[in-house]
């Protein structure tokens, strides 16, 4: 099963690949490009591409629709000032015809920080209660 991890760039997706990966955080610099990493869980193996967010990657993360079966959009809840743009990623990522039966799973990371939106505000920032359906 081949997983995107995208989201924009200081979001928590890499830290998110190796604490899936090896059950711990570590430390990570920015992605330029793209890891991928196979995730084992009760048996089942995984394939996890974990793509950069900077402003000059993300055009490309079509590149790497083709086959996925779940896209794990990573959300800093700290960064309100680019909310907006995570939204519009968020749009037209599930506009992509290679992604329309993909399981989409969003992650609201950072949730642990004192000044983090709660997961209703994030919800609610993104849109997602019109994507129910």
């Amino acid at each position: 099963m081949k997983i995107l991890i995208l989201g924009l760039d200081g979001a928590g997706k890499t830290t998110i690949l190796y604490r899936l990966q090896v059950g711990e955080v570590v430390t990570t610099i920015p992605t330029i490009g793209f890891n991928v990493e196979t995730v084992t869980y009760k048996n089942l193996k995984f394939q996890v591409w974990d793509l950069g967010g900077q402003t000059s990657i993300r055009p490309y993360w079509r590149c790497y629709y083709s086959n996925t079966e779940a896209v794990i959009y990573v959300v800093d809840s700290c960064d309100r000032d680019r909310i907006g743009i995570s939204k519009s990623d968020l749009v037209a990522m599930l506009e992509e015809e290679e992604l329309r039966k993909a399981i989409l799973a969003v992650f609201a990371n950072k949730q642990d920080m004192e000044q983090a939106m709660t997961s209703s505000e994030m919800a609610n920032s993104l849109g997602l209660p019109a994507l129910k359906g």
